[in-house]
């Protein structure tokens, strides 16, 4: 047999050859260091036979695919330690997921995160010798099921009764055995760089209905050095969390009386009007036209348009004299009605409807996170309907929006154009079609893009925007979708020149994604620390004594006639005191005024992040300010 090289040779190999044979033909060295092997694309254990004429590829530790081997197997020495401490423990599922692994156990005791000192330190005593994991395929299911009955192992029990006699395949390092299907690690020797992070509740098999287990989380790296930098991040990322800041700049709170609906406090306001201000001028400059429309519709309308199959058990619903009517889990029907509320010309086209659109989703409470997972959701949508002539032209428009956006806010912009997904609607040819016009928009406007198979909306393909924040974070923000399938759904036309009618192509577009997550983000980005321009209190004026109280109200009133958020801070505290207030507020200009300043009519000056900056006079400070803030600089 033979298998392909990544460079296209072939390497020829005795039938039966496994990933681990074909590493040893090529380099006994390369075989001690392999993780595990690609084939076809696929991750697999390097102890499983080869396809003949596969394509072939060894993974190392320098492969970022095999991390999630390593920190795969880490859970099993974190299950077998966990079975060490706790004897009669149930043993659930342990997955690599991105950036660590969980395991899922059903405890004989309470436990607690104190816990994970305890289990670390066994994991250590199991790993200071090498122990190898040895596969076993084609284990008997009626003898494995008898194993596991007799151990008490429920869960186990339930997975493997689920799979196919002669498919099972086991695990064992160091005597504890473990249902998988790998890949692992061909020893335990590469775990050394890990820690158990945090515990938390988990359903089993995330139903509700089920018992609770306790799911410990981890991550593991090849070396202590990334482990560590990974350790800071997520430290960063807990001093960002926006929850916190969120409360403590008294932008919004969450509460159970409406879960997943954050409410707004007036600061929080400021922040979602200067978007909303900034997503105005954006359409308006580009030719869009802002409307309204309701949030609740009858369910004929979305069996119409194919959300009623795909997204029923995400809504919310309501009888009305005998009608169901649903929630609004997106926008874009809506503005098919308003497209077919008239007749429409070639001439009119392309029309570009956007809206400020709320809509719900029925997100499982255990997913609800803040701002970035809620069930009130505010959109920037939009939809453009042009000719299929247009199609190419407009999405570029979206994508250059896109990058003006992000540019704005510092943020870096990835692209991936995401293609037909197994469930979806429409003839293939139309598929055909719009997945070959985000190509050549993406390629005429010479960005850089991943190919994400499978992963378009149903109704169509789509190009997916990704920013990184300030410490490395990749998130999803916008979504430019091409759509033929809704206008022939709903039947609109156009007349054209040649006075016939026509089909319209439509262009979802939401490049904020949501108002929430996208002020969430832009918390935990900033850390609070917001750029002038969007900064809920841009000034703040602190009167050294009570007598220079009037004064600062002077400067405030001054400022405030400009436009400029200011406050004046007239509380009978030291001064000190007050400005370590205002930079726990990340206030980005504070100024202080006492006698010298009241009688020179100046202010002296500190900003955030440069300090002291000595004295200004009150015109010039305000017209440095509002060009700061007209030019929405960083």
């Amino acid at each position: 047999m033979q298998v392909l090289l990544p460079d296209g040779n072939p390497l020829e190999l005795e039938d039966g050859a496994t990933g681990l044979d074909a590493a040893r033909a090529i380099g006994q060295r390369l075989a001690r260091d392999t993780i595990a092997v690609e084939v076809d694309g696929e991750l697999r254990d390097l102890r499983l036979p080869l396809p003949d004429g596969s394509r072939f590829r060894v993974l190392t530790a320098r492969d970022p695919e095999a991390l999630a081997v390593l920190r795969h197997s880490t859970a099993h020495v974190l299950a077998e330690a966990v079975t060490h401490l706790w004897p009669g423990v149930r043993v659930a599922i342990g997955p690599a997921i991105d950036d660590g692994f969980y395991y899922d156990f059903e405890f004989p005791e309470p436990v607690s995160a104190d816990d994970l000192g305890r289990i670390e330190e066994e994991m250590r005593r199991i790993l200071a010798a090498e122990h190898p994991f040895v596969r076993t395929d084609g284990v008997d299911k009626a003898q494995l099921a008898e194993q596991f009955r007799g151990e008490d192992q429920p869960y186990k029990l339930e997975l493997v009764e689920a799979l196919a006699d002669g498919e099972i395949s086991v695990y064992d390092q160091d005597g504890f055995e473990d249902l998988c299907r790998g890949p692992h690690l061909q020893t335990t020797k590469p775990i050394k760089a890990f820690k158990l992070l945090s515990m938390a509740g988990a359903y089993w098999r995330g139903d509700s209905s089920k018992p609770m287990l306790t799911r410990i989380y981890g991550t593991a790296f090849f070396d202590q050095q990334s482990l560590d930098d990974h350790l800071e991040r997520l430290e960063q990322a807990r001093r960002r969390d926006h929850r916190r800041i969120g409360r403590e700049l008294h932008l919004y709170h969450s509460s159970e009386v409406s879960p997943g609906g954050p409410f707004w406090h007036p600061r929080g306001m400021i922040v979602w009007n200067e978007l909303t201000a900034l997503w105005r001028e954006l359409n308006r400059e580009r030719g869009y036209q802002e409307v309204r429309t309701p949030i609740l519709y009858s369910a004929d309308l979305w069996k119409q348009s194919g959300h009623w199959d795909k997204f029923r058990d995400d809504m919310f619903f309501t009888q009305k004299d005998d009608r169901l009517l649903g929630l609004k889990p997106m926008n874009c029907p809506a503005h098919v009605q308003i497209y077919a509320a008239g007749q429409r010309s070639y001439r009119d086209l392309p029309l570009r409807l956007a809206e400020q659109g709320i809509v719900h989703r029925d997100e499982p409470s255990g997913a609800l996170h803040g701002l970035m997972r809620v069930i009130h959701i505010t959109q920037d949508d939009a939809h453009i309907f042009c000719t299929h002539e247009q199609v190419q032209d407009e999405v570029i428009g979206c994508l250059e929006l896109a990058q003006t956006i992000y540019d704005i806010f510092g943020l870096d912009l990835r692209i991936e154009l995401s293609t037909r997904p197994e469930n979806r609607i429409g003839d293939d040819a139309l598929w055909d079609d719009a997945e070959v016009a985000l190509q050549g928009a993406l390629q005429a406007v010479g960005v850089e893009y991943a190919l994400n198979e499978g992963d378009g909306a149903f109704y169509g393909p789509k190009i997916d925007l990704h920013m990184t924040d300030s410490i490395g974070r990749s998130w999803q923000m916008g979504t430019i979708q091409l759509d033929y399938q809704m206008p022939e759904r709903f039947e609109i036309t156009y007349a054209g020149e040649d006075n016939a009618e026509h089909r319209p192509a439509m262009v979802h577009r939401a490049l904020f994604g949501s108002f929430e997550r996208f002020i969430g983000i832009l918390i935990e980005h900033f850390a609070g620390a917001f750029p002038l321009w969007i900064a809920p209190l841009q000034v703040s004026v602190l009167p050294v004594a009570d007598r220079h109280n009037g004064y600062a109200q002077s400067v405030v009133d001054e400022l405030a006639a400009a436009g400029i958020r200011a406050e004046a801070d007239t509380r009978s505290e030291s001064v000190g005191r007050k400005i370590a207030e205002a930079e726990v507020q990340r206030v980005p200009c504070i100024l202080v005024v006492g006698d010298r300043e009241a009688e020179a009519g100046t202010v002296s000056v500190r900003r955030r992040g440069e300090g002291d900056l000595g004295a200004r006079t009150v015109a010039d400070l305000r017209e440095a300010l509002l060009l700061e803030i007209s030019t929405r600089a960083l």
